[in-house]
């Protein structure tokens, strides 16, 4: 579904080059949940937005789903979730949600049904004709979630969606978001800062270091698909999130 090498981006700015990423080689398949994590500034955001083709890298390649970023941003290959839910406070959680759709030109009926289908996948089904500030963070952050769903891309790309919520509605959307994804098995590349959070979602955990970004580690999830909250109890879980942090140390992660 993705596939970088050798991918590197230095920003030119008035203080000179920051180096933003280095030597990014990545390969990930169709179905993955793969998430991203490293320090504050290590870049996590930066190839999120390459793969989106929201950024330009200065060296190297990338292909997604076999094309340029830009194709597949044209093709509609990927919907992106901001870690602010950036809804329309003037327009009803169904309005929100169908903003793409009507950009796009579909018809006022399949606007409305995708809409439904969607929200009633986040469980949002009765809260279609609310107005974002009548919601939670959280369901705020589902109906982002619907939006990015509505005109059924191959990848979605979540850049920390939960990072602002509290510990307990971050478990509850933790597992809403492994549902959704057995359920639509669409490819998520999801960034975090959580460890826990990393080793509970994904098939397969990058782990990057401090600035210029570079990978460290690419570790294995082998858990089963069908997770609950008690799996974050079990000695495999705690190996995993011990390797994580193993290779954030290796990368320097925790002197920043």
């Amino acid at each position: 579904m993705i596939e970088a090498k050798d991918l590197s981006l230095t920003f030119t700015t008035a203080d000179g080059p920051v180096y933003a990423l280095s030597g990014v080689d990545l390969t990930v398949g169709e179905g993955d949940f793969i998430s991203f994590i490293g320090p504050s500034g290590c870049g996590k955001t930066t190839l999120l937005r390459i793969i989106a083709d929201l950024e330009q890298p200065t060296g190297g390649a990338i292909h997604v789903n076999g094309m340029t970023p830009s194709d597949a941003r044209m093709a509609r290959q990927y919907g992106y979730v901001f870690q602010a839910p950036a809804l329309y406070p003037w327009r009803t959680v169904e309005r929100n949600v169908m903003l793409p759709l009507e950009i796009m030109g579909y018809s006022a009926a399949e606007r409305r049904e995708r809409a439904h289908r969607n929200l009633e996948l986040v469980n949002l089904k009765g809260f279609e004709r609310k107005y974002p500030w009548q919601l939670s963070g959280g369901m705020q952050q589902r109906a982002s979630i619907a939006r990015a769903l509505s005109f059924d891309p191959k990848l979605l790309l979540m850049d920390e969606p939960f990072g602002a919520l509290d510990e307990i509605v971050r478990d509850s959307l933790n597992l809403q978001l492994l549902r959704l994804w057995r359920e639509t098995q669409k490819t998520v590349v999801f960034v975090t800062h959580s460890i826990p959070e990393a080793v509970f979602l994904s098939t397969r955990i990058v782990v990057m270091s401090p600035r210029p970004g570079r990978i460290i580690d690419v570790i294995d999830c082998d858990l089963p698909k069908d997770r609950d909250l008690s799996i974050r109890e079990s000695k495999r879980f705690l190996d995993i999130a011990h390797r994580v942090r193993e290779g954030l140390r290796a990368g320097h992660s925790y002197d920043e």
